[in-house]
């Protein structure tokens, strides 16, 4: 199973989009570490395969990024998967 593509950011909209939906075992992933006090630089490299020496400030902002919107996700974000979909 091959992981995702991912932008630097993930688009920040006011219900779940297909980029979360795609991505939802990496911010899964991105909780858990945070739960843990993992580093967020050996975080990066794992879970997005990120090079954190040659690009720090953009790993960072990676790392960052999608872990607000897993935290969006887990704090309201799941909300809109309980409503019935418009077919």
């Amino acid at each position: 199973m091959s992981k995702p593509a991912f932008n630097d950011d993930p688009p920040l909209t006011d219900r779940v989009n297909a980029y979360d939906e795609a991505h939802f075992a990496t911010y899964l992933r991105l909780l858990d570490a945070a739960e843990e006090g993992a580093d967020w630089r050996e975080v990066a490299a794992i879970v997005f395969g990120l090079d954190v020496d040659a690009d720090p400030q953009r790993a960072k902002h990676i790392h960052d990024t999608h872990l607000a919107r897993a935290r969006w996700m887990a704090e309201k974000g799941y909300r809109h998967l309980l409503e019935p979909r418009m077919q």
